[in-house]
């Protein structure tokens, strides 16, 4: 009699936790992902996208474009604040938005052979016309620097081109940082914001800022920076230049990296000097693009590069998709590559999907007044600006933003979910044409082991019916038959 008093007992304490787990329900959810995701992919010029946005249009998220502060900047008071018109960048945002993508902006000072400042000689810097009036003002001229043309550099033994410099920054992220036609800032010195002036002498203080200068800026960028992703150049690695490698202090900011000549014919290690990558090696530290943007434009060293770089067999050994895994590639600019062998309008949106993040949901459950997901992240690189899962106009408080390639995260709405269909990702930092997909519901009855294809010859598919490589993390088929990729 005792025993069983002391079973029942046993089971009457553990009824509230049981009838508690009984109340969750599992939801099955069937999601795609079907297009290349917002804040990601290849990248065209304005120009370029207009022309092209027929048949590439849906193929990109993304345009890119340098931003000139002569542009911007009208004057100076007597107080020191900054006289602006922002039309031309509100202009800029305003056409890049209209064809449904976002604007990655890099303000620069020099240009050689630069002719897009009107009325302004070749080569012109872009530094404001009230600090080029100033007595204490004086630029310097290299004829034909690099092969490259005519350059003028900013005069960086100037004071108030230093403070200038700052407050720009300051004002510009307190104008646009919540601006969803802005997804991310490069930021830089020298030969287009590059970090190098090549074929003319480097003089720091005088052509280029000082390395304490530079310091100054980044720090103080860190402060006024915090909502918009900013990268700088893979050369920045250079300690000639700068003083970034050797500095604790910038080496934790939460910056990105972007490389002007990505998949060129010597980027690796082992071809050549391998240049490009001993400085992702260097600046990056493995670890650099957990949370900053890395990106950049494939390589303009022979003019076929950017015409060939998407050949499924790769260039110089190397596939796209094997080397925008390898530095988890957000973005890359591909001007070039639209209307060449390999740069169709399909291929784009297959190396595009290839890059950036890949949310998935492994499990849905819902109590009727809640619902909880184990979410995860299919891609190569996270997600760098806030995004939430959200039933109706409920929001989850956990935001979607540095979930890691392979991580999980649970995350619970307040919110019952009436149907399926009602879950979705959204967020304040993308345009309200523009959608975050994510992928769910792929059942693992028919999913075999990887090692039974690994040296197939088949072509392999993503569940969207897209091409991919065999280094493809997710899920491919293969005659019919699915496959789990790690």
């Amino acid at each position: 009699m005792i025993l069983k008093y002391h079973i029942l007992t046993a089971l009457l304490a553990l009824a509230p936790s049981f009838l508690q787990a009984q109340d969750w329900t599992t939801v099955e959810l069937n999601r795609s992902i079907t297009h290349p995701q917002p804040m990601t992919g290849l990248v065209l010029w304005p120009e370029e996208a207009e022309d092209r946005k027929a048949t590439y249009g849906k193929s990109i998220t993304l345009e890119f474009s340098y931003c000139l502060p002569c542009m911007v900047v009208t004057g100076c008071n007597t107080d020191g604040s900054i006289i602006y018109d922002w039309t031309w960048f509100d202009n800029k945002l305003a056409d890049v938005a209209s064809r449904g993508h976002q604007l990655i902006a890099r303000f620069r000072y020099e240009y050689p052979s630069g002719n897009d400042i009107p009325g302004a000689v070749k080569g012109a810097t872009a530094v404001p016309q009230y600090i080029k009036d100033r007595s204490d003002y004086h630029e310097t001229y290299t004829k034909n620097p690099g092969g490259d043309g005519p350059t003028y550099y900013a005069d960086w033994s100037n004071e108030e081109l230093m403070r200038f410099t700052k407050v720009f920054y300051t004002d510009f992220a307190k104008r646009y940082k919540n601006d969803k036609r802005l997804a991310f800032v490069e930021v830089g010195f020298g030969h287009w914001s590059e970090y190098h002036i090549y074929g003319s002498t480097l003089q720091l203080g005088v052509n280029f800022p000082s390395k304490n200068y530079q310091k100054e800026f980044f720090m103080h960028l860190k402060d006024v920076m915090s909502d918009i992703p900013w990268a700088i150049s893979i050369d920045a690695a250079d300690d000639e230049y700068t003083p970034f490698v050797d500095d604790h202090e910038l080496m934790a900011l939460s910056f990105g990296l972007f490389d002007d000549s990505f998949m060129h014919k010597d980027h690796e290690i082992g071809t050549n000097d391998g240049y490009n990558e001993e400085c992702w090696n260097a600046i990056g530290k493995g670890t650099r693009w957990q949370t900053g943007v890395c990106g950049g434009e494939i390589s303009y060293y022979k003019s076929s590069d950017q015409k060939n770089f998407l050949n499924p067999a790769g260039m110089y050994g190397h596939t796209w998709e094997e080397q925008a895994k390898k530095y988890h590639i957000t973005f890359m600019i591909a001007n070039d590559a639209p209307g060449s062998t390999y740069g169709t309008a399909t291929r784009f949106k297959e190396a595009s999907m290839a890059s950036g993040y890949r949310i998935a949901v492994k499990s849905c459950e819902t109590n009727g007044s809640s619902t909880r997901l184990i979410v995860t992240n299919n891609g190569i690189a996270p997600l760098y600006r806030d995004a939430f899962f959200a039933i109706g106009d409920v929001r989850s408080t956990t935001s979607l933003k540095g979930l890691l390639p392979g991580q999980e995260q649970n995350i619970e709405i307040a919110a019952k979910l009436p149907n399926a269909d009602d879950l979705k990702i959204v967020s304040d930092c993308i345009l309200d044409t523009q959608e975050i997909e994510f992928e769910a519901g792929t059942s693992t009855t028919d999913i075999h082991a990887v090692e039974s294809v690994a040296n197939s010859q088949d072509k392999w598919y993503n569940l969207a019916g897209q091409r991919v490589g065999k280094d493809y993390k997710g899920i491919v088929i293969v005659n019919g038959k699915k496959y789990i990729i790690q």
